[in-house]
């Protein structure tokens, strides 16, 4: 579904932020680079939404494809059957009256400013305002979230879908980000205040020199490669040394960090398009990446491995996920003592991150064992 090009769900964050940078990505080119991940979580954003709204089962989409993103029983289990149970855990009684998948705008208030929401219902006093997150990377929070704001707000004026907020004196905004639900309820005057807020920041984007800023709301905008704030940023950073900055510095270094590689990522996906649409960048070209061997036709294959008395297929034992799911047919559970969650390493984060902290235990005995 469409969005405005001037703020939507996702974009209200950086566009309050930075109401600047809403003339600067209007400059960029629209890019359609493919992204296996994005395509993937449109996908599942599509089933879900027919689940939803036509209470038809999971399995019935097996097989439905968007763009080179195909709906596999693994998907269904890890992440539509998940993102339901979570849904059946907000609204147990199955009392709730919602709508999918509705494009809601603020009129004559901001004109031109719309978005897409993903389930908005109404259980009793309590109106909903749900996101699904389908993504294994970027954890999202629900409380003080920009997006689930601007689409409480845009629903409130929205004719169709206004109904939800009627005389709700709680508004709770949800993330459902498989395996995990994260909520926060507020009120109808939050929810105004942000809509004063949102609005001073797109009438502020139109003046002659608006405001740049930069902080984490920069990390997905498209204007970075071009953005005067974000140039300078850069340029700074690389001017410095960092095995000789003191602790505290590499700890602000490190802040901006994310900020700073999301901007070469994009950079360099400018630059890719600029040349796939045959625009020359100075110094670089396009080449073939490495390429991966496939069958040419795979029944000849099959039967000429087979005849050299070589298996050409490779079997491999069913995920827990897979597992727990066959299991409930039976009534039985999957013993914990069977499963175990191994991570593949450790990785750099704030210390606002809800995951614990690693204990180095053994690189903190080796330290202390060398001063005996």
């Amino acid at each position: 579904m469409q969005h405005s090009n001037i703020v939507g769900g996702s974009t209200a964050k950086r566009v309050i932020a930075c109401p600047a940078s809403v003339k600067l990505v209007q400059q960029i080119p629209s890019k359609d680079i493919p992204n296996e991940f994005a395509d993937r979580g449109t996908l599942l954003h599509n089933v879900i939404a027919d689940v939803l709204e036509f209470n038809e089962a999971p399995e019935k989409y097996l097989g439905t494809k968007y763009k080179e993103q195909t709906l596999t029983q693994e998907l269904i289990d890890e992440k539509i059957d998940v993102a339901l149970a979570a849904l059946a855990e907000i609204d147990p009684d199955r009392r709730m009256a919602y709508m999918v998948e509705t494009r809601v705008g603020f009129g004559d208030f901001l004109p031109g400013v719309f978005g897409s929401t993903d389930l908005l219902g109404r259980i009793d006093n309590r109106a909903i305002v749900l996101d699904w997150k389908f993504g294994d990377g970027v954890l999202v929070t629900a409380e003080e979230n920009y997006q689930l704001l601007f689409y409480a707000a845009a629903a409130m004026r929205t004719d169709k879908a206004k109904w939800i907020f009627e005389g709700a004196t709680e508004i709770e905004c949800i993330i459902v980000q498989p395996p995990e639900i994260r909520r926060w309820v507020t009120t109808p005057q939050r929810v105004a205040l942000f809509e004063q807020e949102l609005r001073r920041a797109v009438h502020a984007s139109q003046n002659e020199a608006p405001t740049f800023d930069t902080g984490d709301h920069c990390r997905w905008c498209a204007a970075k490669p071009i953005c005067p704030k974000m140039t300078g940023q850069v340029e700074r950073v690389l001017q410095n040394k960092l095995q000789a900055l003191p602790i505290d510095q590499i700890a602000l270094q490190l802040e901006q960090a994310d900020t700073i590689e999301n901007y070469i990522k994009d950079l360099r996906a400018l630059a890719t398009q600029m040349l796939e649409n045959g625009q020359p960048v100075p110094g670089f070209k396009l080449v073939a990446k490495r390429g991966t061997r496939k069958w040419v036709n795979e029944e000849n294959a099959i039967g000429h491995l087979s005849s050299l008395g070589i298996n050409p297929f490779h079997e491999e034992i069913v995920s827990p996920a897979v597992a727990e799911k066959l299991l409930k047919a039976t009534g039985e559970k999957l013993p914990s003592e069977l499963v175990v969650s191994i991570s593949s390493g450790s990785t750099l984060a704030p210390e606002s991150d809800s995951r614990p902290a690693v204990l180095q235990i053994g690189k903190q005995l080796s330290a202390a064992l060398s001063k005996i």
